[in-house]
């Protein structure tokens, strides 16, 4: 979509754009889905993305200008806890692999918060190791019967649609016989039990998938091409958790630095020179996402994604052993141990103890934090590969 000129828009005419709509959806007074949706139809939603799939084809630098127009106008969206798989790694995939038909089908509702989805990638055999996942897809005519387990799926037990890699071809090495497909969660033969974890929460399930039917136009790309196509999801996915946008003293050393100005009496020296450590880091990380978000303004998301990832996690961590060790024995209560199976994602609302325990996940998901060395050694510092025996085996004749 262009300006009358045939140009591409610009910032100024981006802001009218958004004033525009701003005045005829009334955000005070128009139900938050409905607003959503008359932004995706205004191109509004991503503006990279193209006409039609809620964006413009304007340059991606400029969302953070239609963002902070409709900030400006009074229109935040809320309560999108639970939407980041659909918002940072199902989209981007749709749009970069996805047929005319999918992205009708997908974007809009995926966009408005009115279709959940989750990821189907995880297995408790191929964790770290994704290009070793071993549930089967098999072609029955025009559709494909999927077998098999998935582990550590945030938000199954809500979620209406899940990205999913399979092995279609089990007679060839393990990164070219996958296959990726959008998968139906109320399909038969879909199973989501909780799994919880440390916090005790259930904020993750198993999925078991037995014999369920898929039809061939809920592929994503080629077959046997599924590893090319899981490679944007990744990519989005750590850009998503590490590279969110935050102010200064956002996230969890706001935190722990309110609690330091609040709470006199916790003061020792030692925590002092240590939360001036992690302050330091943490506003460096800051500025760190704040140049990689400027880096994708002009182009796809790279392997400095997974460095921003990894220093989420293991800020993340450090910074919550010092919450506990400012609140001594106070923090060591947990709040609440209640087994639930959360709507959304907020563990800032939550006390020391559940940050504890839920940041020792941070260097889990999204990639672990040893194979984002591996990709930031190999494909950032350009040191030598790691010696990989099963490069040309057929999958089949793994070990296992």
């Amino acid at each position: 979509m262009t300006t009358t000129n045939g140009a591409p828009p610009d910032a100024a005419d981006l802001r009218k754009r958004v004033a525009d709509l701003v005045a005829a959806h009334d955000p005070a007074t128009t139900e938050q889905t409905e607003f959503l949706a008359a932004r995706f139809d205004a191109g509004l939603a991503w503006v990279h993305f193209p006409p039609g799939a809620g964006g413009l084809g304007a340059p991606r630098a400029l969302q953070t200008v239609v963002d902070a127009e409709f900030e400006r106008l009074g229109s935040v969206p809320t309560h999108r806890d639970g939407l980041s798989i659909g918002l940072g790694m199902a989209a981007p995939t749709i749009v970069a692999f996805g047929t005319e038909q999918q992205r009708r089908r997908f974007l809009k509702p995926l966009y408005t918060g009115e279709e959940v989805w989750c990821q189907l990638f995880s297995e408790p055999g191929a964790g770290s190791d994704l290009a070793a996942v071993g549930t089967r897809a098999v072609r029955d005519g025009d559709s494909w019967v999927v077998d098999g387990q998935k582990v550590w799926t945030s938000m199954a037990h809500r979620a209406r649609w899940a990205i999913l890699l399979a092995r279609t071809d089990p007679d060839v090495p393990k990164h070219r016989g996958l296959t990726y497909f959008v998968c139906d969660m109320t399909a038969p033969g879909v199973d989501v039990r909780p799994l919880r974890q440390l916090t005790g929460e259930a904020e993750f399930n198993e999925v078991y998938l037995d014999g369920v039917r898929l039809p061939d136009s809920l592929r994503l790309g080629e077959v046997g091409a599924g590893w090319k196509v899981a490679q944007t999801t990744l990519m989005n996915e750590r850009v998503s958790i590490g590279g969110r946008p935050e102010p200064r003293e956002g996230g969890l050393v706001g935190v722990v630095s309110e609690l330091w100005r609040t709470r006199p009496e916790l003061r020792t020296r030692g925590l002092h020179e240590e939360l001036l450590k992690l302050w330091v880091a943490a506003e460096a990380a800051r500025l760190t996402k704040e140049r990689l978000r400027q880096q994708m303004a002009v182009g796809q998301p790279g392997p400095e994604g997974s460095a921003a990832k990894l220093s989420f996690a293991e800020l993340n961590q450090r910074i919550s052993g010092l919450e506990l060790e400012l609140l001594g024995t106070e923090g060591l209560a947990y709040d609440d141990w209640t087994f639930r199976r959360p709507e959304g994602q907020d563990p800032l609302r939550r006390g020391a103890g559940f940050h504890y325990l839920r940041t020792r996940g941070n260097s889990i998901e999204g990639g672990t934090s040893e194979i984002l060395r591996t990709i930031i050694a190999e494909r950032v510092l350009g040191l030598p590969a790691e010696p990989r025996v099963d490069k040309n085996v057929a999958w089949k004749d793994l070990p296992r």
